[in-house]
């Protein structure tokens, strides 16, 4: 994890970036942020590198964490201090601590005291000694700063009894520029798949260079070198991740997620389930050979 110094707006000289603070100062114009003092995010997992390029040019990305139960934050980036890696530092008023499978267990004046005419929800939120539970993994790293990492509904396991944290891939691989969404697929399977929604553009340009020969994009995604080429990304970005994490088989479709078609929530998360059932013959297919 990179801890950033005490100046809010540091530039980081780093493996990543080295650049013009010209060229930056331009980019948050064009973007039209070239005045903002602070841009938070949550409500989804943000990939370390995002978090850093942002930070790096002068971008005041405040990372953190909460629920609508802890009247949302519980913990984000300060003006200094903040780790890349973590969801920030916790915010007074609230206490944390780590509870059985790892759960992030809440307390304090912001929490919420139950949900509306539902006893039996309330009870089953909290434990007998009156910490929320909010159904997300995690660890307090040097005391204060919070590190999520996974949500534990969200876990499920091969018919191999391994769990697997789809989040934590389907991040990986949305960083890549030829993948625009993915869902990972193999709860009860014997090995982990994939629906990817490919960069259209980024495989015409591909594709371009290389003088494939196609006439529509169905048959652009149909091309064993367009399928060689999103295998080989997989495997690069699945560097150092465990044999029964990787994905075997994967199956390429046209269509973006999009919150619109049913894909996505508000919050951008993916609907697994819905996508499993959009997707039910493509996915059968990837366990039938």
């Amino acid at each position: 994890m990179l801890r950033i110094g005490q100046k809010p707006d540091l530039w980081l000289k780093s493996k990543y970036l080295i650049a013009d603070r010209f060229v930056f100062s331009k980019l948050k114009r064009v973007l039209g942020i070239e005045n903002a003092n602070m841009l938070p995010t949550a409500g989804a997992k943000l990939s370390d590198n995002i978090a850093l390029f942002f930070r790096s040019i002068g971008v005041p990305i405040v990372y953190g964490y909460g629920l609508t139960e802890s009247t949302a934050t519980v913990s984000c980036f300060d003006y200094a201090g903040y780790e890349i890696g973590t969801v920030g530092s916790v915010i007074d008023g609230v206490e944390v601590k780590i509870g059985e499978d790892n759960e992030i267990l809440l307390k304090g004046k912001t929490i919420f005291p139950g949900y509306y005419n539902n006893p039996e929800a309330t009870k089953a939120a909290f434990t007998e000694d009156g910490w929320f539970k909010t159904g997300d993994a995690g660890y307090l790293k040097d005391g204060n700063q919070l590190v999520m990492t996974e949500r534990i509904k969200d876990l499920f396991k091969t018919s191999n009894g391994k769990y697997i944290a789809p989040q934590e891939i389907e991040t990986r691989l949305g960083m890549d520029k030829f993948i625009e969404n993915v869902a990972v697929i193999g709860d009860e399977r014997n090995f982990v798949t994939a629906i990817i929604a490919p960069s259209i553009p980024a495989l015409e340009e591909y594709a371009s260079k290389n003088n494939l020969q196609y006439e529509t994009i169905d048959d652009l995604l149909k091309l064993p070198s367009v399928k060689e080429l999103i295998h080989a990304r997989i495997r690069e970005l699945q560097k150092g991740m465990a044999e029964y994490e990787m994905i075997k088989k994967f199956a390429l479709v046209r269509k973006n997620f999009k919150i619109e078609t049913g894909e996505l929530t508000n919050t951008l998360k993916i609907r697994r389930a819905f996508i499993m059932q959009k997707y039910k013959m493509q996915i059968d297919e990837m366990y039938q050979n």
